[in-house]
């Protein structure tokens, strides 16, 4: 990644910042939009030396270079052009999604497993949350495409699968709250938890993810008790959020069953289960291929005794039968990939890519569900679609 250093008095409290500040290894610290605080973390990454990633600054330094030039076809002197410099802010900020947006979550997933790797530092807790932060910032800017993007990152990427997995559970998580009618301090609970459930196994995960064969028996030890091993490890860092706390805790233990009599950090748990397992089968290992959207989702639907599971419910009203990014044939024979969701779980937005002959369209054609023709016949596994998904121009 290509990064700029940034002129200290670019940098003022109280700004929302038009893009991410970074320290000199490419760390996020402050998300682009947050507004900055005079904290000791500010002032130590402004010692340090504060960088931006050149990618982002586009908009940025279009901005400025045609403040400048106005200024000097103005005939202004040097010392008006240099306090307007130290003074200028973009008009508005930078887009999170600027460039292409497998480009801009390639490089938050880098951080991300930068961030989870690495949980035994001492600045942990700010980088978690500046990478939290800027999650749900792409995500509200733009729901389907995010989906669209970590669902075929998740479905064709095996390395670093415990970042991936993380953030996508957190991406679902904050999609699912509300349709429980969850509040704020909830959805900022189980989106935490979701996205540091294992940060006590990142490592051993992306190992697990990489191996052909099972879990051995000194892997599956490992494996038992890392929720427990996770809160802790929060827990020293500071969290004392019990909601965040106990969902981590409890994420694989939280059984099936309604959700209202159920303690507060339970719930969360139940649904952080779900989301758990859901995301586990759209991603592929060594050891076996990813599974269809809808398998995916008649799976969590269904709780361990076979009866419909509220969290599961949730999951699907939130993404639907055939979540965004996932691959479908059409009644008309036609196969392509889910864009966007619809009215109902049934019906989503798809993107043809190959003809009822197989052959590759010349470019993808929009189709709607809800057309009896064009209705989805089939969710497929990615593993067959025999073709490359240029995500960015598909979008």
């Amino acid at each position: 990644m290509d990064l700029i250093p940034l002129p200290p008095n670019l940098i003022r409290v109280g700004q929302a910042l038009p893009f991410a500040l970074r320290d000199a290894d490419g760390n996020l610290m402050f998300a682009a939009g947050q507004v900055l605080e005079n904290t000791p973390l500010l002032q130590a990454l402004l010692e340090r030396g504060a960088f931006v990633a050149a990618y982002e600054t586009k908009e940025y330094r279009r901005a400025l270079a045609h403040k400048m030039d106005t200024l000097m076809h103005q005939g202004a002197v040097l010392g008006e052009i240099v306090k307007a410099q130290a003074e200028f802010s973009a008009p508005k900020p930078v887009k999170v999604l600027e460039v292409g947006q497998v480009e801009a979550w390639a490089d938050l997933h880098i951080n991300a497993s930068a961030i989870l790797r690495n949980a035994g530092r001492e600045d942990f807790l700010p980088r978690f949350e500046a990478l939290h932060e800027q999650v749900l910032a792409r995500l509200t800017a733009q729901p389907d495409a995010t989906l669209v993007v970590l669902v075929q990152d998740a479905a064709h990427n095996i390395p670093s699968y415990s970042s991936r997995h993380a953030i996508l559970c957190a991406v679902l998580a904050a999609l699912c709250a509300p349709k429980l009618g969850w509040d704020a301090s909830w959805t900022g609970a189980i989106t935490r938890a979701a996205l540091s459930m294992n940060v006590s196994q990142s490592i051993e995960q992306d190992r697990l993810a990489e191996q052909f064969d099972a879990p051995n028996p000194a892997q599956r030890a490992k494996l038992d008790g890392h929720g427990d091993r996770s809160a802790d490890l929060l827990q020293a860092h500071g969290v004392s959020d019990p909601l965040w706390l106990g969902a981590v805790r409890l994420h694989h233990a939280a059984g099936p069953g309604p959700l209202a009599a159920r303690p507060p950090a339970e719930q969360l748990a139940r649904l952080l289960r779900r989301i758990d397992s859901f995301c586990a089968r759209l991603s592929p290992r060594r050891s076996r291929q990813a599974m269809s959207g809808a398998s995916a989702a008649r799976s969590v639907y269904l709780d361990e005794m076979q009866q419909p599971d509220e969290a599961g419910a949730a999951l699907i009203k939130a993404v639907g039968l055939y979540p965004p990014g996932t691959i479908v044939r059409l009644a008309n024979d036609e196969i392509g990939i889910v864009v966007k969701r619809g009215h109902t779980a049934a019906d989503p937005l798809v993107k043809s890519l190959l003809g009822k002959s197989g052959t590759p369209l010349s470019s993808p054609v929009t189709r709607d569900t809800r057309l009896k023709a064009q209705a989805v016949a089939a969710s497929l596994a990615p593993h067959e679609l025999k073709l490359h998904v240029n995500v960015d121009k598909l979008l």
